[in-house]
């Protein structure tokens, strides 16, 4: 019985943003779906969305975005028992997760950027680990390659800003760390990915932030907002590269981009 292809995202939030958006879109696309997230209720009613859609998913919490506790789920996730028979074959990773500390540099604490630095490196560095030594099992499939790793980054991973002292070492750390395994595992057929979203991303806390008159113009103008169903195309079509062309980083922003 051939292997199905499995995905494992860490990152969803409440299920409105890219994460859930690639894991909606790569379980439509036949992948088996391995979802990390530290909130556990919202994981599990996610996972339950994809498989009453006709896909396969399922929710591995974790209570922290330690150095420790980020290796060790992968544990939980190669032994896990999927509801349809066959063997899985790991082939993308996505880390979408953030630590968020928008505040003035005077303002920030030792445990805002110490939260910062281990959600935005410290964790990505136990998450590429795993990923990078399973993939290293991996035969090379048809498009040459082993495995596909995919950051999210941010604005801040190229630029820092009157509010962003506490959040854009993170970023530029997360993209420092993905420029430097693409060109150390590259050579192995592994290829690795970054992306800038570059803007505000329709997601249902975005909506919960603004007043009732703002929520209809943020829901509709597609010009000034990035949507993350459209994100999650370009993490597949980076997935989807053969090795003749691959994309070490895509900067994705709206139309009317303006900051």
């Amino acid at each position: 019985m051939s292997a199905r292809p499995l995905l494992i995202v860490a990152g969803i939030g409440n299920g409105s943003g890219t994460g859930a958006a690639t894991a909606r879109l790569f379980a439509k696309k036949g992948y088996r779906v391995a979802l990390i997230a530290r909130n556990a209720e919202h994981l599990n009613r996610f996972a339950g969305e994809i498989n009453s859609e006709g896909g396969e998913a399922a929710a591995f919490p974790i209570p922290d975005y330690s150095y420790k506790s980020t290796l060790s789920v992968f544990d939980t996730i190669f032994a896990h028992k999927w509801a349809t028979e066959g063997p899985s074959d790991f082939r993308v990773g996505v880390w979408n997760t953030g630590a968020g500390v928008f505040k003035g540099f005077l303002d920030v604490t030792e445990e805002d950027i110490t939260n910062s630095l281990h959600v935005n490196v410290t964790a990505a560095f136990a998450f590429s680990r795993r990923v990078i030594l399973k993939f290293k099992e991996n035969e090379i499939d048809e498009r040459g390659k082993r495995g596909t790793l995919i950051f999210t980054g941010a604005t801040a991973a190229l630029r820092g800003n009157t509010w962003t002292s506490g959040f854009a070492p993170g970023k530029f750390g997360v993209r420092a760390l993905s420029q430097s395994l693409a060109k150390e595992f590259g050579k192995e057929n592994i290829h690795v990915a970054h992306a800038i979203i570059d803007g505000s991303i329709f997601t249902q806390q975005g909506v919960a932030r603004r007043s009732e008159q703002d929520v209809e113009k943020y829901k509709n103008d597609l010009d000034s907002r990035l949507d993350a169903d459209s994100i999650a195309k370009s993490y597949l079509y980076l997935a989807e590269q053969d090795r003749s062309a691959w994309t070490w980083e895509l900067d994705l922003r709206p139309a009317h981009e303006k900051w």
